[in-house]
């Protein structure tokens, strides 16, 4: 079948790396390496495991094609030096480890920390809330909130997480409130 074929394009031993490594099954890491070849050029295609997707084509995803976040993904998820946002083969699976069903919240919440924090300073701050706050209400002139309705959500956001009182919110309070949201 199709996927004995794709099996003989991971080596064994790299993939049973992969499977202990994220939350992914020896399917879905394959299925992962058949997505991400297909982004790449076809003469890149035979080497998918030391090539790396420019983020232009990992937004074209449909998972991150309508994800508000979806520029912020690709930042936290690149392990590239030149902060292009592109991914490797790696940086691919640990995104679709961390979105999947089997990934556990403290994790799932963690990169979601990540990528709320715009300003990468290890905190969330107002800044950070308004651009979050943004992203989830579009930048249409009829969506967007005034600037009192803003600045009234960021205090209320801040008023139930942020528990040490520095106005800002940090991992382990961001922690705190997701585990209290089990929908989030």
């Amino acid at each position: 079948g199709a996927m004995g074929g794709l099996a003989s394009l991971i080596p064994q031993d790299l993939l049973g790396e992969y499977q202990e490594l994220t939350f992914l099954s020896k399917q879905e890491i394959l299925l992962a390496y058949k997505r991400f070849s297909e982004l790449l050029p076809k003469e890149e295609r035979e080497n998918a495991c030391s090539a790396r997707v420019p983020k232009s084509q990992i937004l074209t995803l449909p998972e991150l094609r309508a994800n508000p976040f979806q520029h912020r993904i690709c930042h936290v998820f690149s392990t590239s030096e030149a902060g292009d946002g592109s991914l490797s083969f790696e940086d691919f699976l640990d995104m679709l480890s961390v979105f999947s069903d089997s990934a556990t919240s403290d994790i799932k919440s963690y990169y979601a920390f990540r990528i709320f924090d715009f300003d990468n300073d290890g905190s969330l701050d107002r800044k950070d809330l308004e651009q979050l706050v943004n992203c989830l209400t579009g930048q249409g002139e009829e969506s967007r909130l005034s600037s009192a309705e803003m600045e009234q959500l960021i205090q209320n956001i801040l008023e139930e997480s942020d528990i040490d009182k520095d106005g800002t919110i940090n991992l382990s309070e961001f922690q705190h409130v997701v585990s209290r949201s089990p929908d989030f």
